[in-house]
């Protein structure tokens, strides 16, 4: 069976109602919507979430927290990442999106200390928490600020 060969179950669909096709068919004049107010005009009817009038739940309920606009937002990885890497190579933005080290670079991209790093490189990064600057200096590489 393939999805093209699907089919509701025999009597699980109907046809939709032709409204407003004389009054003999029993959905003319009015096409089932009643006589009078919002819900038969057209373009009628009441938004998402309005409750008749009664304050809706939306703002009933209390407000927490807080949306730092100015917040920086960093794709992170880990020095250990970096290990793959041949001697001497410069370990720059590019190459780590080349090589699906960050999917995207929302802010920036900051190196993290978690792990060892044996490879002498040279790491080009807009953020450096300290003890990912140690590791790669301890391993005879650089580290380059953008």
């Amino acid at each position: 069976m393939k999805l093209h060969e699907l089919k509701p179950v025999a009597g699980a669909t109907h046809y939709p109602k032709r409204v407003g096709r004389g009054t003999s068919s029993g959905n003319g004049k009015t096409a089932g919507r009643g006589q009078r107010g919002q819900n038969c005009r057209s373009g009628g009817g009441v938004r998402q979430g309005f409750e008749g009038g009664q304050t809706p739940l939306f703002k009933r309920l209390p407000k927490r927290g807080f949306s730092n606009y100015s917040r920086k937002e960093y794709s992170v990885v880990n020095v250990t990442d970096l290990a793959g890497y041949p001697e001497n190579t410069v370990v720059n933005t590019e190459l780590m999106l080349r090589d699906g080290l960050v999917k995207n670079i929302i802010t920036g991209i900051k190196i993290l200390g978690n792990g060892t790093l044996g490879v002498k490189l040279t790491v080009q990064a807009h953020k450096f928490s300290a003890t990912a600057k140690t590791t790669i200096e301890a391993a005879g590489g650089k580290v380059e600020v953008i």
